[in-house]
């Protein structure tokens, strides 16, 4: 049983250490995702939850770093008696949101690990219900499990991991995720992200008289009766499903954005950016002289940012596109995107703007 309970435990600390290393390099991503939850329990479960939306990205940092610590505390036995009971405590918790998203269809992604390995709902409770029974194991010994540390060294490690992780994660979230996992990367082609990898295969599930067949090509006999149909290489699929751009008259100009360099200045919403910010914006702006085309985008209507853009004096013509994709483009509001062709070739936090040099030299 001693070694049961240390395998236990060791995978259980490594697993919140690396889910939670995950989520400190993108701490935005993960309030995101807990806005989700709120919205969906605050219209299914009880409106108490809105209440928690303002306060997303503060929640995302505590439960980023405690992961992390409690990882690193399972794994040296530090305070196990409270160290359990919040283990036990926090899966409970996890286990219900991927429980009701799962057999709700709520949220399609927990963000167990950020964008660097998506799960789909079931896959996420199932991981939870095997961190539960992992932690059933050690949890009846608590009492035993003796501290690998000294309980001064033992505070000191837990101290300065709880600031350490502090520090990453307002770093994350005042410049911009230290690894970029998401399909809007520097290096990547969006155009090319559009399509997928090679031809999607289809498998079609028929009825006819009361029997179910399957056919790689829908059938041209019409006794056949559409049942399901589904896909044979979903890995096949496009790893950017939803990125349009559109301008005021509703005309799609999404192919626009891939002709030559653009540095795209994204706008999530104005009532949540920071005015301030578009005065190293507008330098930019100037000092690039028109050598290099700009484009705002936004997901706030026509006249709450056209009243914004004189408000900042942003001298560049506004087009529209889905807030979730801004927010998936860059962790910035707002944020800056250097394109060519359609590839990223730079990405910038609004309080790291580069300068028209620095702009000039990421291009080919």
């Amino acid at each position: 049983m001693t070694w049961v309970v240390r395998i236990a435990r060791i995978l259980v600390g490594g697993l919140f250490i690396f889910s939670g290393l995950i989520k400190i390099n993108d701490p935005v991503g993960t309030a995101i995702k807990l806005e989700e939850y709120f919205a969906v329990f605050s219209s299914d479960i009880a409106g108490v939850f809105s209440v928690l939306e303002p306060f997303s990205l503060q929640l995302s940092v505590f439960l980023v770093v405690l992961e992390v610590v409690l990882g690193v505390a399972v794994l040296i036995n530090y305070r196990m008696s409270i160290t359990s009971w919040v283990l036990l405590l926090l899966i409970l918790f996890f286990s219900f949101l991927t429980f009701y998203s799962a057999y709700f269809n709520k949220v399609t992604d927990c963000g167990c690990f950020g964008d660097a390995i998506k799960l789909t709902p079931w896959e996420s409770f199932t991981k939870d219900i095997v961190l539960l029974v992992l932690i059933m194991i050690f949890f009846p010994f608590r009492h035993q499990l003796k501290p690998v540390l000294g309980v001064r060294t033992g505070n000191l490690v837990i101290g300065l991991l709880t600031v350490i992780g502090l520090g990453m994660a307002v770093h994350a979230i005042r410049h911009l995720p230290y690894i970029d996992f998401r399909a809007y990367k520097p290096g990547a082609s969006i155009p090319i992200s559009m399509e997928p990898s090679e031809p999607l295969r289809h498998l079609y599930i028929m009825e006819k008289d009361g029997q179910e067949y399957e056919f790689e090509t829908y059938p041209s006999d019409t006794t056949y009766h559409y049942m399901d149909i589904k896909l044979l290489n979903p890995e096949a699929q496009p790893t950017i499903t939803d990125y349009s751009v559109w301008n005021t008259q509703g005309e799609d100009i999404t192919e626009q954005t891939f002709q030559g360099i653009k540095l795209l200045i994204v706008v999530h919403y104005v009532e949540k950016t920071d005015p301030q910010a578009f005065d190293s914006i507008n330098k930019l702006i100037d000092q690039l002289d028109g050598t290099v085309e700009v484009m705002v985008l936004t997901a706030s209507d026509e006249s709450s940012f056209e009243s914004f853009r004189h408000q900042v004096q942003l001298a560049a013509p506004f087009y529209f596109a889905d807030a979730t994709v801004l927010k998936t483009m860059v962790r910035s509001n707002p944020g800056l995107l250097l394109l060519e062709n359609g590839v990223v070739m730079g990405k910038w936090h609004f309080r790291d703007t580069p300068s028209a040099e620095e702009v000039i030299q990421q291009t080919y």
